[in-house]
């Protein structure tokens, strides 16, 4: 917006002093006052256009030679992304709740239906238990996360080097 000077532009003089000017041309002399005024902001506001451009097109470059890390994924605050370390004893990684023998996951489609007929979705869970086992081909124990159906499964076949076999599982893994 142009501003508006605090001086006075012009002054009528009134009727009552000598040489006073008829309504007339007070009106022309009003119009001729308010053409230099709007023609004096019109300046103004081009200028401000062109410095505004001029602002605009500055800033929009900044953006575009600044990379965005919100779009482009992690990036560290300090130094370089720390290297993942190996898996070891005691790893604190979130697993699926997965048996690993069988592969059994959470039936996730049930539903339970209450007094009153309404229908509610549940998750039911498996049944893992993390159990050590002593495998004779490997000639130490093996610790997995199994559900109660696969335990009695290698209780049944007399070992988890015979089920491994049986479900095709590299137990030299866990």
């Amino acid at each position: 917006r142009a501003s508006i000077p605090t001086r006075v532009l012009f002054q009528l003089p009134s009727i009552n002093q000598p040489g006073a000017r008829s309504s007339q041309e007070q009106v022309q002399a009003i119009k001729e006052n308010h053409q230099n005024l709007s023609s004096n902001s019109i300046c103004n506001s081009s200028e401000e256009n062109t410095m505004m451009k001029s602002f605009l097109s500055l800033l929009l470059a900044a953006l575009a030679l600044v990379p965005v890390q919100g779009f482009t994924g992690y990036t560290p605050v300090f130094g370089a992304p720390r290297a993942t370390q190996s898996p070891r004893k005691g790893d604190m990684t979130m697993r699926a709740r997965v048996c690993d023998l069988l592969g059994k996951t959470p039936n996730r489609q049930a539903r339970v239906v209450t007094f009153s007929h309404k229908r509610v979705k549940k998750v039911q869970e498996v049944n893992l238990q993390r159990k050590r086992f002593f495998s004779d081909d490997l000639n130490r124990n093996v610790r997995l996360r199994l559900s109660t159906k696969a335990i009695k499964t290698v209780n049944k076949m007399g070992g988890i080097d015979a089920a491994a076999k049986k479900f095709e599982l590299d137990i030299a893994k866990f």
